[in-house]
């Protein structure tokens, strides 16, 4: 295997690890609050039940910041491995 070849499969190995537990932190912050919906809306958030928070705008938010930590995160494995968009 060639130098270049196992730079390949470092940098998709990296990019599937990244999108795999970002994956499971967006299928956990779905899933969850639903779920624990009862117990969640038992503790006030800001004046109200946290359940209803999570569904109303704290999973918008963490959304938001997985989005963001992918871009980010993508951006520093592009300059690691030397990925260049300009095709």
């Amino acid at each position: 295997m060639s130098d270049i070849d196992a730079r390949r499969q470092a940098y998709w190995r990296a990019t599937l690890r990244l999108t795999g537990a970002l994956l499971l932190l967006w299928a956990a912050v779905s899933f969850l609050p639903a779920w624990f919906a009862g117990e969640l809306n038992t503790v006030d958030f800001m004046g109200w039940p946290l359940g209803f928070y999570m569904a109303a705008q704290g999973a918008l938010l963490i959304f938001l910041a997985i989005v963001w930590v992918y871009a980010n995160w993508m951006d520093r494995l592009d300059r690691r491995f030397g990925v260049r968009d300009d095709r």
